[in-house]
C-alpha cells in the first residue's frame, strides 16, 4: 500500500504525521494541507485507463480505489460560443462533491475511526453520506435547519445518522467541530481536510485532457469553502510545473451578492476578511458561508492567477436557472450562479468553462 503523506499548516508550518484523526492544525486550529506535488501524466498515455478520476493516478495521494462509484469524467458541452459547461450534477450523488468525499472515504478505509463526521449544508453530506455506505464506514452528518429537505432525505437514505443543528452553517460547523475532536472520530471535512480539495483538482485535469492538453483562458468557480477552486489552483500547478500547459488560466470566483464576505475582502485589496459579513437570504445556499476557514489560501490563488471575483444577485440566479432549464439542464440554485455571472459577457470574448455542480432535483426551482 503507497504510504501517506504527510499534513502541515500552511500558517504556521506545524506537521501533521500521516495517519493521525488529527483533522486540524494543533497549534493555531486552522485547515491542513497536505505535503504533496505530484507530476501528471502526459496526455498520450491516458488512452484506455479507467473512465474515472482515478485515471489520473499519478497525481492522488491514494491510490487503488475500493470505493469508488465511477466518479468524474463528466460531459463537457458548449453553452454558447467560448463558453462550455462542465456537468458535474450528473455524478453518483448528483453533486461535484463526489470529487472530495471519494478520497475521504479511502482514508477513512485506511485509518479505521470508530465514527465518521462531517457537516455540510447539504452536498458534501450526501457525498460522504454515500461513499462510507460503499465503505460501509458508520457515519453522522451535521446540516444547518433549512437545509433543502430532498438532501436530508438523500443523506438519511444512504444510512447515514442525521444531526440538525439550530442555527446557521457556522452554528453547524462549531458542534460538529467539537465532536470531531472526540477520540476516534474521522472528521471528514470538505474544509478542513487537504485530501478532499486533490480530489476536487480532478476537475481541471478532466478539463484539460477534454481540451486536448489546453485549459481555457478563464476557469470560472462558485466559492463558499472554496474547496473547487482551491483544487483547481492545485491542478494548474501540477500540470504548468510538468510542462503541460504553456499558460495558466484566470480563476474566476462568484458568490451570491446576498453573503459575499471574499468578494468584499477581494474589492478592499486585502489579504483576509474585512469586517462582519451580512448574511441576507440566498438561492444559492450551497456558497452562503460567512467565514470560510481558508479565506486567505481562496484570496491568494485568485489573485497569483491573474483572476477577480464576481457576484450575483437573486434576480441573476433565477433567470440563468431557468435560461439552463430551456437549454435542457436542470441545476440547483447553488449550481447556477457561474452561468448566471458570465451570460450576459462579463468576460468579453475570452473562452471560459462554467462548472453546473448539482442536480435541479436537489433543490428545486428558485422562487420568490
Amino acid at each position: 500500500m503507497t504510504p501517506l503523506p504527510d499534513c502541515f499548516c500552511p500558517t504556521d508550518g506545524t506537521r501533521v504525521p500521516a495517519g493521525s484523526l488529527t483533522w486540524c492544525c494543533p497549534v493555531c486550529r486552522g485547515p491542513l494541507d497536505l505535503d504533496f506535488a505530484p507530476t501528471p501524466a502526459p496526455l498520450k498515455s491516458l488512452s484506455g485507463r479507467v473512465n474515472s478520476l482515478w485515471r489520473y493516478a499519478e497525481c492522488l495521494p491514494l491510490a487503488a480505489p475500493t470505493v469508488s462509484l465511477g466518479e468524474g469524467r463528466t460531459p463537457l458541452v458548449p453553452l454558447r460560443d467560448g463558453i462550455s459547461a462542465k456537468l458535474d450534477f450528473l455524478m453518483p450523488t448528483l453533486s461535484f462533491k463526489d470529487r472530495g468525499a471519494v478520497l475521504l472515504a479511502e482514508l477513512a478505509l485506511r485509518l479505521k475511526p470508530r465514527q465518521v463526521l462531517a457537516d455540510s449544508s447539504g452536498n458534501a453530506g450526501t457525498a460522504i453520506a454515500a461513499y462510507c455506505a460503499r465503505a460501509a464506514l458508520p457515519c453522522t452528518v451535521y446540516v444547518p435547519e433549512g437545509t433543502s429537505p430532498k438532501k436530508l432525505e438523500q443523506i438519511e437514505a444512504h444510512g447515514a445518522r442525521l444531526r440538525v443543528v439550530e442555527g446557521d452553517r457556522e452554528a453547524t460547523a462549531r458542534a460538529a467541530r467539537e465532536a470531531a475532536d472526540e477520540d476516534g472520530v474521522f472528521y471528514a471535512s470538505h474544509v478542513f481536510n487537504p485530501y478532499f480539495l486533490h480530489g476536487t483538482k480532478t476537475y481541471v485535469h478532466e478539463l484539460w485532457e477534454d481540451l486536448d492538453g489546453r485549459l481555457p483562458d478563464v476557469v470560472v468557480v462558485p466559492v463558499g469553502n472554496g474547496t473547487l477552486l482551491l483544487g483547481a489552483a492545485l491542478a494548474v500547478a501540477e500540470l504548468h510545473g510538468a510542462g503541460l500547459i504553456d499558460r495558466r488560466p484566470a480563476l474566476y470566483a462568484v458568490q451570491s451578492a446576498a453573503v459575499a464576505p471574499l468578494a468584499h475582502a477581494w474589492s478592499e485589496g486585502a489579504d483576509d476578511l474585512v469586517g462582519d459579513t451580512p448574511m441576507a437570504p440566498t438561492f444559492a445556499e450551497g456558497i452562503a458561508i460567512p467565514r470560510p476557514p481558508r479565506v486567505r489560501q481562496i484570496l491568494r490563488a485568485v489573485r497569483e492567477s491573474g483572476g477577480s471575483f464576481l457576484t450575483v444577485t437573486e434576480d441573476q440566479i433565477r433567470h440563468a436557472q431557468m435560461d439552463l432549464a430551456s437549454r435542457g439542464l436542470y441545476v440547483e440554485s447553488t449550481g447556477v450562479a457561474c452561468w448566471a455571472a458570465v451570460r450576459e459577457g462579463a468576460l468579453g470574448e475570452r473562452t471560459a468553462v462554467v462548472p453546473l455542480c448539482g442536480a435541479g432535483l436537489k433543490t428545486g426551482l428558485a422562487r420568490g
